[in-house]
């Protein structure tokens, strides 16, 4: 959510915000309107509040000096003030109503680093890992070869739940496992996380927390009856875990890991990639959370950035980092890199990461602060602690299934095997 005083103040920088991100469906005009009566209404409010107030000390002057007669006269004079306030505070609470509604639907600021773009052609590769793998072979699609080995079963996944869906088989259910148990145990060893076990569901709220909710809520799986949907991502619960909280200074960073499955729509996704596991409704993910002070947060997601790099590295997979432009970036973040594995039996580059910084978006919506004397949180000089929202950072650390995928066809053989990377021997 957008600091509404900003908003209040700089109206045409939100339009600039919605030009640059491609939004459409914001009425700017409407909004700035909404703003100046609320403004005019607590106004008027907190006018007539001061006014009952002082005539409430008037009267209890006069009765305290015995003089009934002007208390009585006094209080005939502004009884009908209550009234009024009570009115306009029904006012404004279904104008406060409409101005939720608008500003709920708001995508996050923009770091001024963000290029400007239309969509994802825009953009910009910073930098190639690696080098891309040649062989003496025309290299198999992962699909292809999890098929001929018998390790990867779409056929029975698509029985069991429908297109999008698939079953493992033996090797490739323990190349996950492994996958999973070797990100876990690189992030909580190496890189500072702990480890955390959160439910698959979560609730109202906490979509609303994270921005899924109210805007995108028709892409995910929900339990109506229950009010519960199936996350899409641990970055949902990771995030709430702190939910309506004030976190002490010396707790942050706060930095937590969880390995789940997600589950999601992927309603705009008709005709891509239909066959293996690039585009399903569940799949296996590691993600990485962390609770921030406001001067540490670009700093923590470059760090970040090179915690999900690292995983790629250890592998030995070729990738490259991308920062997204202004019409590709999540509508929660404020800057967003993408790490791409290369996958040469599909001939292209692959998602495999997200790494996002979302500043205050989404601690003003789950109200999650802390409190200290240092960074932004306070008046470090005079030792006076102030509560300040804090800044959250997520990143994939990496995606399961997309992972064994890239390594399925990136040490494929030319007899339709392929090797286990020299990080993961152990945990085989």
């Amino acid at each position: 959510m957008l600091d509404l005083k900003l908003i209040q103040e700089n109206p045409q920088a939100l339009s600039e915000l919605l030009k640059k991100r491609r939004s459409k469906g914001v009425d700017t005009n409407a909004l700035t309107k909404l703003l100046e009566d609320r403004r005019a209404l607590l106004t008027k409010t907190d006018d007539l509040r001061n006014e009952r107030n002082v005539a409430s000390k008037e009267i209890g002057a006069l009765i305290g000096k015995g003089e009934k007669d002007a208390a009585e006269k006094r209080k005939a004079e502004v009884k009908g003030l209550g009234d009024d306030i009570a009115k306009l505070e029904g006012e404004l609470s279904e104008l406060e109503d409409q101005l939720q509604e608008i500003v709920q639907g708001l995508p996050n600021w923009l770091d001024e680093s963000v290029p400007e773009g239309e969509d994802e052609s825009a953009n910009v590769e910073l930098r190639v890992i690696g080098e891309k793998p040649t062989f003496d072979f025309t290299p198999q699609p992962h699909y292809e070869i999890g098929e001929k080995l018998g390790i990867l079963d779409f056929e029975r996944g698509v029985k069991l739940a429908g297109s999008r869906y698939y079953a493992y088989r033996g090797l490739a259910a323990r190349l996950e496992r492994a996958l999973i148990s070797f990100m876990l145990d690189t992030h909580t060893n190496d890189h500072g996380y702990t480890e955390m076990y959160v439910p698959a569901l979560i609730n109202d709220d906490g979509m609303y927390t994270t921005g899924q909710f109210p805007k995108f809520r028709g892409e995910y799986y929900s339990l109506d009856r229950d009010g519960l949907s199936l996350i899409p991502t641990s970055e949902v619960p990771l995030v709430n875990l702190h939910r309506d909280e004030i976190l002490a200074e010396d707790e942050l960073p706060l930095a937590l890991t969880a390995a789940t499955s997600c589950f999601r729509r992927e309603a705009g996704a008709a005709g891509k990639d239909t066959r293996g596991l690039i585009r399903v409704h569940q799949f296996q993910k590691v993600e990485l959370v962390q609770f921030v002070q406001p001067d540490e947060s670009e700093r923590l997601h470059e760090a970040m950035l090179g915690h999900a790099e690292t995983i790629l590295q250890k592998l030995g997979l070729t990738y490259r980092v991308l920062l997204l432009c202004s019409g590709d970036i999540g509508a929660t973040a404020v800057k967003t890199y993408d790490l791409e594995v290369w996958m040469p039996g599909l001939d292209r580059w692959l998602e495999i990461s997200s790494v996002s910084n979302c500043r205050d978006y989404q601690a003003r919506r789950g109200m999650i602060r802390f409190k200290g004397t240092g960074g932004t949180g306070g008046d470090k000089k005079n030792k006076k602690a102030k509560t300040a929202y804090v800044h959250t950072l997520n990143g994939s650390g990496v995606a399961a299934g997309r992972c064994m995928a890239a390594i399925m066809e990136n040490y494929q053989k030319a007899d339709g095997t392929f090797d286990i990377p020299d990080a993961l021997q152990k945990y085989f």
